[in-house]
C-alpha cells in the first residue's frame, strides 16, 4: 500500500494546494470574525513522521496553544491546530475586544473563544480538503489544551503509537498588526491513506 512518504512531487502539489486553499478560507473566515484585514503567507507544506512534530514546530518546552479534535466518515484520524501563546493572546484579545497588551493567564470564556476558532480553522481546511476528494469528513468537538509542546504533542504521538506513522503539516502565517503562526496537522489513520489518495487521482 501507497503511504503519504511515497507520494511523488505531482500529489504532494496536489496536497499543497489543499493546504493553501485550507489556510484561504480559514484567513477569511478569522478575519471576517475579527473584523479586520488579514494576510496570508504562502503555506509550508511538509510530512513528517509523528514523533518529529515536535522538533519542526520549536522549542519542547516553550508553552503554545493545541486544539485538538478526531475526524470521521469517509476517512479516520486526528488533526490539530497550534498556535504560539503570543499569537492565541493577540486572536482572543481582539475578540474580546481587550487592549493587545492583556496577556493573563486564559480563563474559560477565553478557552471557549479558542475552541471555536479551532472549529472554523479546522471545517476551512476540512472542508478544502473534502472539496477536492469529494469525501464526506466530518469533525469531532474539539479540545484545548495550553501546555508545553511537548505534552500537547505526546497526544498523538501516544494515540499513533507507531514510530514511522506521518502527519500532514502545514505551516501558515497570518499578519495584520502582528503576525499570527499557526500549525495545521491532519493525521489519517493508515487505511485512510489509501481513500486519500485514490479519491486524489493516486494509483495504488
Amino acid at each position: 500500500m501507497l503511504t503519504l512518504n511515497e507520494v511523488n512531487e505531482k500529489y504532494f502539489d496536489v496536497l499543497k494546494e489543499i493546504g493553501n486553499i485550507g489556510a484561504g478560507n480559514a484567513t477569511t473566515a478569522i478575519a471576517n470574525m475579527l473584523g479586520l484585514r488579514i494576510d496570508m503567507s504562502v503555506p509550508e507544506v511538509c510530512f513528517l513522521p509523528v514523533e518529529k512534530l515536535g522538533s519542526a514546530i520549536g522549542a519542547e518546552d516553550e508553552v503554545i496553544v493545541g486544539i485538538m479534535l478526531g475526524v470521521e466518515q469517509d476517512i479516520d484520524g486526528s488533526m490539530m491546530f497550534l498556535m504560539d501563546t503570543p499569537s492565541a493572546h493577540h486572536i482572543v484579545n481582539r475578540l474580546m475586544m481587550r487592549d493587545d497588551s492583556y496577556n493573563e493567564p486564559f480563563d474559560e470564556m477565553d478557552l471557549s473563544a479558542i475552541k471555536e476558532i479551532g472549529n472554523i480553522i479546522a471545517g476551512s481546511y476540512l472542508s478544502a480538503l473534502s472539496g477536492l476528494t469529494n469525501l464526506t469528513i466530518v469533525p469531532s468537538v474539539p479540545f484545548v489544551a495550553v501546555d508545553m509542546a511537548a505534552a500537547i504533542l505526546s497526544v498523538p504521538a501516544v494515540q499513533f503509537g507507531i514510530f514511522g506513522d506521518n502527519a500532514l503539516m502545514i505551516n501558515t502565517k497570518f499578519s495584520d498588526e502582528l503576525n499570527i503562526n499557526g500549525y495545521f496537522i491532519l493525521m489519517p489513520e493508515e487505511d485512510s491513506y489509501a481513500k486519500i489518495l485514490t479519491a486524489l487521482g493516486v494509483p495504488i
